[in-house]
């Protein structure tokens, strides 16, 4: 039997950029169809672009593509060419996209303010985790933070986080509004969220213990209808004395549910302990990070 032929590198970085593509496309529908038509400032190099927008009328676009041109340069002087190529796509693509959609979409998409916030937050974070997944970035305080990082032991999440705050905070000086600047947390806090949750939602995982009298039964089906590796602990109960096996189990969270409906079918009296991990490698689960 001759082996699978593997797919050339070409159509995989092709595929890639494709999904940054559509990415930035729905990161600039988010800001021009719900956040910048209801006057709602998010965080990032792109929140001051809108800031900036507000107060002058200067396109989103022109401005995003100037300061990150700026922060690209002081980018390859500090960090090299190789901090990423892509993030420089994804810089020049996103600005165009604002340069298309702006002019077209002159009224929010819907007139509740709140909705625009969320509906925003959701396209505008999930958009950035799919850019994210792909190895890039959008730039802006990204940048910053990275060139920070390199020169002060600052964590880059934390250096994001501050910069945003401090983006989202002007919004008060040029609208008098703690309305607006609410918006602004509300729309950061569920960007944030959709981000993590397209980054980790589906490869999250859960480690659990089963006690069991019946251990040997639901480790065979766990193992063989599952498909998920068992560890067999022993152990010892502390008042009862007895010893007793443990089975130690890792599995994606999507897979809880078919873990459980097998261990109650074959003890519906099993003791099961679950917890989040940090991250799980190797053995079919992510490949190994260094």
């Amino acid at each position: 039997m001759s082996a699978k032929k593997s797919p050339h590198p070409f159509w995989g970085v092709i595929r890639s950029y494709g999904i940054i593509t559509i990415a930035l496309f729905a990161n600039a529908l988010a800001w021009t169809a719900f956040l910048l038509p209801s006057e709602i400032v998010g965080g990032g190099i792109t929140g001051l672009s809108a800031l900036i927008y507000y107060a002058t009328g200067i396109p989103v676009a022109i401005t995003l593509i100037l300061m990150n041109i700026i922060l690209l340069s002081f980018g390859v002087k500090s960090l090299g060419l190789g901090f990423g190529v892509r993030t420089i796509y994804s810089a020049v693509v996103l600005a165009l996209f604002f340069a298309i959609l702006q002019p077209l979409i002159t009224e929010p998409v819907v007139d509740d303010r709140f909705m625009s916030a969320i509906l925003g937050g959701i396209l505008g974070g999930a958009s950035i985790g799919l850019v994210f997944t792909q190895g890039a970035s959008t730039g802006g305080t990204d940048i910053i933070a990275m060139i920070i990082n390199k020169y002060r032991n600052i964590s880059h999440g934390r250096i994001i986080l501050y910069l945003d705050l401090v983006i989202i905070s002007s919004s008060y000086l040029l609208f008098q509004s703690l309305e607006v600047m609410v918006y602004g947390y509300v729309t950061m806090a569920v960007a944030s969220y959709s981000i993590d949750m397209l980054l980790m939602g589906h490869r999250r995982s859960v480690q659990l213990f089963i006690f069991s009298p019946k251990y040997e039964l639901i480790a065979e089906h766990i193992a063989n209808e599952i498909g998920r590796g068992v560890t067999l602990l022993n152990g010892q109960g502390w008042y009862s004395k007895e010893e007793s096996a443990v089975l130690m189990v890792v599995v994606r969270r999507y897979e809880t549910n078919t873990v459980f409906r097998t261990i109650k079918e074959i003890d519906p009296e099993a003791f099961i302990s679950v917890a989040n991990v940090m991250g799980v490698y190797g053995q079919g689960f992510d490949p190994i990070k260094y």
